[in-house]
């Protein structure tokens, strides 16, 4: 079921699957993604989870508002949550959406059940990173890439100092060698975290969904 909320000043739209009185389970995409990228995902989820996948500002349906500070996008997130009246959820995030993730875990301690980060980038300075070429790719807005690039590449000290703070009980899935990130960085950071490499590459829940299913799952079973 496709729906749409209007928090924190814009339209969100999410997609909601499983029993609404399940535990409350969020994944939230990468950049450039929306909800479909869930797809065969959710599904899984859905026979014990009542499971939300959001189209993230400036992403899919969603509002295009031309303000994208990753800082934002955890208080949607928030929002969300306030207004479907959920006090506490898992949140799975893959890359930006991890990034989003561990935003709502250090700073909203008390919202987050159970914390995955798949694939998500540490907030260290990346060198040498090629500059952003817009083409005809659509389904996102822009200046979000531009944006959230900028803070990716440079991103805020206090970010790393927040990762330390995170309570919830963490599940940290790296790409292996195949993957640019690096976020065995962020699971060395977070306090009691558990570290999951799956040799596939960045989209881990694409490229090995099996392993991923089951490295997840086990986590949430444990």
């Amino acid at each position: 079921m496709i729906r749409e909320a209007h928090v924190n000043g814009i339209k969100l739209v999410y997609r909601e699957e499983g029993d609404p009185a399940s535990p409350p389970l969020l994944l939230i995409h990468g950049r450039t993604a929306n909800h479909n990228d869930w797809n065969g995902i959710t599904q899984h989820f859905a026979a014990r989870y009542r499971v939300l996948a959001l189209d993230l500002r400036g992403h899919g349906a969603s509002d295009y508002p031309g303000s994208y500070a990753v800082t934002e996008m955890a208080e949607d997130v928030v929002a969300l949550l306030d207004h479907l009246g959920i006090e506490r959820a898992t949140l799975i995030g893959h890359s930006l959406g991890g990034v989003v993730a561990y935003q709502v875990a250090m700073n909203h301690p008390e919202r987050v059940e159970r914390l995955v980060l798949e694939d998500a980038p540490p907030p260290l300075p990346f060198k040498n990173r090629p500059p952003i070429v817009e083409d005809d790719s659509t389904g996102f807005d822009w200046r979000m890439m531009h944006q959230i690039e900028r803070q990716l590449v440079d991103p805020d000290p206090a970010w790393m100092e927040g990762l330390g703070k995170i309570t919830a009980p963490t599940l940290v899935l790296s790409g292996g060698k195949q993957s640019h990130v690096g976020t065995e960085a962020v699971a060395a950071r977070i306090p009691g975290a558990q570290l999951v490499t799956i040799e596939a590459g960045h989209l881990i829940h694409v490229n090995a969904r099996g392993p991923f299913l089951e490295a997840v799952d086990a986590f949430l079973n444990g």
